[in-house]
């Protein structure tokens, strides 16, 4: 009881701030409520009254919600996928959006790398650019351990990034002549989070946004690899420098398979197999919505502009470096496969 009643007030300030960014994608549908969260959670975090209240006696609440209740949200993100799908999109299709995650994430990862950013920042960096978004910056961060203050940085410009692309990427693709379906597939290689390409290739038609849903769609199925991939990396890391140093293994390694994401692949499977009621579904896509939006909140405010600043320029540059090489690397893709033709 006690831990429960520390944590309600965090909890009762992201519902409260959950409820302000549904109300204000309402005015403003071109932008999504979970960005709009997490601009939210920035904006709380970096006024001085509502600063001292997030870091005092609502800090454990936000904390619980930027860890437990992200965690949450994506295993039911997994009941918005059917592998049916995603195999419907053709090997070359699927192996071209594979290609196009690992290129910009590997990219991304050492860019970060060769900016020297601090910690695991270019590995975080790297899942929300190259699969989806804030929502995998949190995965790959529980996953591996990663410190709280590496992930603002990343939740920020990969926010910032995502909400530009709602106003560039309409514009660019008329002038590059690209059909809906160009259109939607090259949103949906390339965008961040999944409201924002809903809300990105909604602009070119209904054509647009069914392909633009399914390759993002696709691009979230490699959450699951991707993290499990990384899990298992670091964990050989601190092994190797463990026996170099002749010191035990640490107790706190990284699972192979985060309970999380095994949860993730579960509700796929099931949602793979019709093995869920449709009502069942809309339900759990309600939840999942809040769910994250209470995360995305709380992951927002952690984000201190002073301490961006002392960085920013290095993780700016990432940013839109990333940004550029996952747009390109999609649009190539458009002129390769030529969807729709």
């Amino acid at each position: 009881m006690t831990r429960i009643r520390t944590v309600l007030p965090g909890l009762g300030i992201a519902l409260i701030a959950a409820v302000a960014a549904q109300g204000i994608h309402l005015l403003t549908p071109a932008i999504p409520a979970l960005t709009w969260a997490v601009l939210l959670g920035i904006l709380a975090a970096n006024i001085p009254a509502t600063a001292r209240i997030l870091r005092g006696f609502a800090a454990p609440g936000i904390a619980f919600a930027a860890k437990k209740l992200m965690r949450l949200g994506i295993v039911l993100l997994g009941l918005k996928l059917s592998l049916v799908d995603v195999a419907g999109l053709g090997w070359p299709t699927l192996l071209v959006v594979i290609g196009i995650v690992l290129i910009t994430f590997m990219g991304t990862l050492y860019g970060g790398k060769l900016l020297r950013l601090p910690g695991d920042q270019p590995l975080l960096m790297a899942a929300g650019f190259a699969i989806c978004g804030a929502s995998a910056i949190g995965a790959m961060s529980a996953a591996t351990g990663a410190k709280n203050k590496d992930a603002v940085a990343p939740v920020a410009m990969v926010t910032l990034c995502g909400t530009l692309a709602i106003a560039v990427l309409p514009l660019a693709g008329h002038l590059l002549g690209l059909g809906p379906a160009e259109f939607g597939f090259w949103v949906g290689a390339s965008v961040h989070d999944v409201g924002q390409v809903v809300a990105t290739a909604q602009t070119a038609g209904a054509g647009a946004l069914a392909i633009a849903v399914v390759v993002k769609l696709t691009r979230v199925v490699l959450l699951a690899p991707m993290v499990t991939g990384t899990a298992l990396v670091v964990r050989a890391r601190e092994r190797r420098n463990s026996a170099s140093q002749e010191t035990p293994v640490s107790a706190t390694l990284p699972p192979i398979l985060p309970l999380f994401v095994a949860g993730f692949l579960l509700m796929i499977v099931l949602r793979s197999f019709d093995l869920v009621a449709p009502g069942v579904l809309d339900v759990a896509a309600q939840a999942q919505d809040w769910l994250l939006a209470l995360a995305l909140f709380s992951l927002g405010a952690g984000v201190r502009v002073g301490e961006l600043r002392r960085g920013g320029a290095r993780t700016a540059l990432l940013a839109l470096a990333s940004w550029v090489l996952i747009a390109l690397l999609a649009l190539v893709a458009v002129w390769v496969l030529r969807p729709g033709a």
